[in-house]
């Protein structure tokens, strides 16, 4: 046994179930080598960033950790942006990044001092030895899911991975112990007693399925609604008779909340919320497993400790003051209104089409982009997580590869990637990554040749157009180039066609919508006012 063999142990005992990378010629190789013989599939990424985000995407699913690996120097800086990413969505990964073994002389070429490089997006940075290299990465598996979830480093010299292991064995990640105090409870109850319309906003925080279970308890007994944040879709399904629509701190979601008179952020993080200023003057109360900052909302209190308990001890409160059918009116209003009428095909339309084929048995991810507030508001999710988004960082670049790694997770399910032109040309790599692997991806591009959202805020500020045209790209020739069939849809009958045919493909396949972009300066007005 060597210490790769223990560190993929380590791995797999904290919830890692795929792999993903670029590998190099150092102790990643031997890393590699480790996991195909203890059967953890390795999957080769065209980047370490899409390997990174990837990873996220699986850790976000399974509520355990991701890990991948990058060579040391440029695939260390490759990865920024997806680790980035996995800070803030609050993602348990692990990146473990090639180094010079410590018997080396100083060589310079290709060194960076990793370490540094990760110092503001990680929650920890460590060398591995093969004396305690099973235990550090216990330790770093344990520090990415306590508190508040997030990346962490190990840098694995040349030298250390194929070293014979030492004795002991691997270490175990000690579970997470809840804080909830009595004192707490009580705070609780007290100001949920007190309110009359209370209002359930549910965030990233909140997505394991006892919170689900948990929430949805929770609004049939006191018969209030809930507002989910993007990361928490499906947490309370759209089609729940209380759910109250997507928040994001918008214009358009500001009916209901004026209405209440207490905010319940289950599992909400600020990093969720658009920047600009709080408006909204009732008390909110935040329930969650770790702390979050007050800079931005004012929280009255934090409660601290496992959601499923923390609403258990307010079971008994009266029922609230809300009408069910104004709920729902102003859910189907906001839906409308981001379903704009264009001369030609709508990002909405394509929403929509999509969603009444596929949302029933596919998982959904989301790139940045204008096609991003039709896809959150318009797309049904009936389960946490059945939405996957970048939405902390929101980069460009996202869809693609978090759709690799859920079609990597469960190969019978089929995901659809919901990205612009402009995003999967940050990632276009990753579509012969998907074919490679044979994974069952739907990719839908929504080709409107433009940085759409940047062009809108542009208008918005009266600036000429500039660095924000694409240029034209015909991606169907892109997709079919990589083994994958490709479909063009151009109005409502031709993307029915595709939607159908690629519904019945068994393998990666993309439809390339050509978008008329001229509604989305009014969407983004409906939406943020």
């Amino acid at each position: 046994m060597t210490v790769a063999d223990l560190i993929v142990d380590a791995l797999r005992s904290g919830g890692v179930r795929t792999l993903f990378g670029v590998p190099g010629g150092g102790g990643n190789l031997d890393l590699i080598a480790a996991a195909g013989r203890r059967e953890l599939p390795f999957v080769l990424t065209a980047t370490e960033s899409a390997a990174a985000i990837a990873a996220l995407a699986q850790a976000e699913i399974t509520g355990g950790a991701g890990a991948c690996l990058t060579t040391l120097g440029p695939g260390a800086a490759s990865a920024v942006n997806g680790v980035a990413c996995a800070w803030l969505e609050r993602v348990p990964l692990v990146i473990f990044t090639d180094t010079q073994a410590a018997s080396t002389p100083g060589f310079e070429h290709q060194r960076l001092d990793h370490a540094a490089l990760f110092a503001s997006i990680t929650k920890s940075s460590a060398s591995l030895c093969a004396e305690s290299a099973a235990a550090v990465v216990a330790a770093a598996l344990h520090s990415a899911s306590s508190g508040r979830p997030g990346p962490v480093h190990l840098d694995c010299p040349g030298d250390v991975a194929a070293a014979e292991a030492p004795p002991g064995g691997a270490h175990r990640t000690p579970p997470a112990e809840s804080t909830l105090s009595a004192d707490q409870q009580r705070h609780l109850s007290v100001l949920l007693d007190g309110a009359r319309k209370p209002l359930l906003i549910v965030g990233l925080g909140a997505r394991q399925p006892a919170d689900a279970d948990a929430i949805r308890r929770f609004l049939d007994r006191r018969q209030l609604p809930a507002m989910v944040t993007y990361k928490a879709k499906g947490v309370v399904p759209d089609a729940h008779p209380w759910f109250a629509g997507v928040f994001t701190n918008a214009a358009i979601e500001q009916s209901i909340v004026a209405e209440s008179d207490l905010l319940i952020a289950i599992g909400v993080d600020p990093v969720e919320l658009i920047p600009r200023p709080w408006r909204n003057q009732q008390p909110v109360l935040y329930c969650g497993r770790w702390r979050v900052d007050e800079g931005h909302v004012p929280f009255a209190t934090q409660i601290l400790g496992d959601i499923p308990q923390t609403l258990s001890h307010v079971a008994q409160a009266p029922a609230a003051a809300w009408n069910q059918r104004s709920v729902q009116d102003r859910v189907a209003a906001q839906r409308n209104a981001v379903s704009v009428d264009t001369a030609g095909l709508g990002a909405h339309q394509v929403v929509t089409a999509a969603a009444g084929r596929l949302a029933s048995v596919a998982r959904v991810t989301v790139d940045a982009g204008a096609h991003m507030f039709p896809a959150t508001m318009l797309w049904p999710v009936s389960e946490p997580n059945g939405m996957l988004i970048s939405n902390g960082l929101s980069t460009m670049g996202f869809a693609l590869p978090a759709a690799i790694g859920a079609a990597t997770l469960d190969r019978g399910r089929p995901v659809v990637a919901l990205t612009g032109d402009g995003g999967l040309l940050m990632c276009a790599g990753e579509l012969l990554t998907a074919v490679r692997e044979r994974l069952r991806i739907i990719t839908i591009v929504f080709n409107d040749a433009s940085l759409s959202l940047i062009e809108i805020k542009q208008q918005a500020r009266r600036l000429p157009p500039a660095g924000v045209a694409l240029g034209v790209l015909d991606w169907c020739a892109l997709a079919r180039s990589t083994g994958m069939p490709a479909w063009p849809a151009h109005d409502a009958a031709s993307l029915d066609s595709a939607l159908e045919q690629a519904l019945a493909a068994d393998g990666p396949c993309l439809i390339e919508a050509k978008i008329d972009r001229s509604n989305y300066g009014a969407t983004l007005r409906a939406i943020r006012g």
